[in-house]
């Protein structure tokens, strides 16, 4: 005797498909919410643009280029190569959209929407993106052999996502990135500055180099106080500029190829954070990028600027 199956509730499959449009719904609001924000009118927002102008360039907020960029200086500070970089890049454009989120799944945070009940830390600790760049890589280093691996599966292995196939549409975007922020595309990386907002204060450029570099990106603080300056000045009339020297063997001893492309790498960090650290010009190897002419990009500077490969130029908004 044959017995027949019960077929399947109509109301059980109206509910997955009701379920499914939702998804799909809240992706498309997600996808628009980004576009709304990196594409407005007087919205602050950074290109990156191809080697040789050879492809499409990339546009992003610049809280997402700051995000970037911080994500980039933890991998090369830890000697971590450009393709490790590539991949945390793209995982986190999955994730957060290079957001630092205070929400998601269950108990997901941060950048790169990690749980803290999965050990991966306290909440306040995986909302500092410097820790969460940090930990994304200290994993990723246990991969054997990630940087041969396709990105997806070099992500998946560390992020154990329900959507593993997700990671591999941000590669393209994400190697372009990471060559900019890395420094071995020269002048690759500008932002269109927001008009006004105050003076900037040189104690957080200082405190944001060192977070993201380490503490020997810099001298030692000025002696008229821990952060009474930059390069120079006293507590009660700190200096605007500052002056980050690049030495000769600090790109090898990172694994980040030359001199000169560490000096572009902090460069195009203090671009991505201009808007955030009130920062109005940022100078190097000949080249000047203003707050005030922002969207020119970079322009050859002029002889007062840093021209040398050996130091970058930094000065904050008055």
């Amino acid at each position: 005797m044959v017995v027949s199956q019960p077929s399947a509730s109509p109301h059980r499959g109206r509910f997955f498909r009701i379920a499914a449009a939702f998804t799909v719904l809240l992706a498309l609001a997600g996808y628009l919410a980004v576009q709304y924000i990196t594409s407005r009118p007087g919205a602050p927002r950074c290109i990156v643009r191809p080697p040789e102008g050879d492809g499409e360039e990339y546009r992003l907020s610049q809280e997402q280029a700051a995000n970037a960029a911080t994500i980039s200086a933890v991998g090369t500070t830890r000697g971590m190569p450009e393709r490790a970089v590539t991949i945390a890049l793209a995982t986190a454009l999955q994730e957060s959209a290079l957001r630092n989120i205070s929400h998601g799944d269950r108990d997901s945070l941060g950048l790169f929407q990690q749980r803290p009940s999965q050990g991966w830390g306290t909440p306040e600790q995986i909302m500092d993106p410097v820790y969460s760049a940090g930990k994304f890589y200290e994993h990723l280093a246990k991969v054997p052999g990630y940087s041969r691996l396709p990105l997806t599966e070099a992500a998946q292995r560390v992020q154990r996502s329900g959507y593993p196939q997700a990671y591999a549409k941000h590669e393209p975007d994400a190697a372009l990135l990471a060559g900019a922020l890395t420094g071995r595309a020269p002048a690759s990386l500008t932002c269109v500055a927001r008009p006004g907002g105050g003076p900037g204060d040189p104690a957080k450029v200082r405190a944001g180099l060192m977070g993201a570099f380490g503490r020997d990106v810099l001298p030692a603080a000025p002696s008229g106080g821990a952060e009474a300056g930059l390069a120079g000045g006293t507590a009660s009339a700190p200096s605007r500029d500052m002056t980050v020297p690049v030495p000769a063997r600090a790109a090898a001893q990172r694994g980040s190829g030359s001199q000169e492309q560490h000096g572009w790498e902090l460069a195009h960090w203090a671009v991505a954070h201009a808007d955030a650290l009130r920062i109005d010009e940022v100078a190097y190897a000949g080249k000047v990028w203003s707050a005030a002419d922002s969207v020119e990009g970079w322009r050859a500077a002029p002889k007062s600027a840093a021209r040398s490969k050996d130091e970058v130029r930094i000065t904050v908004a008055d």
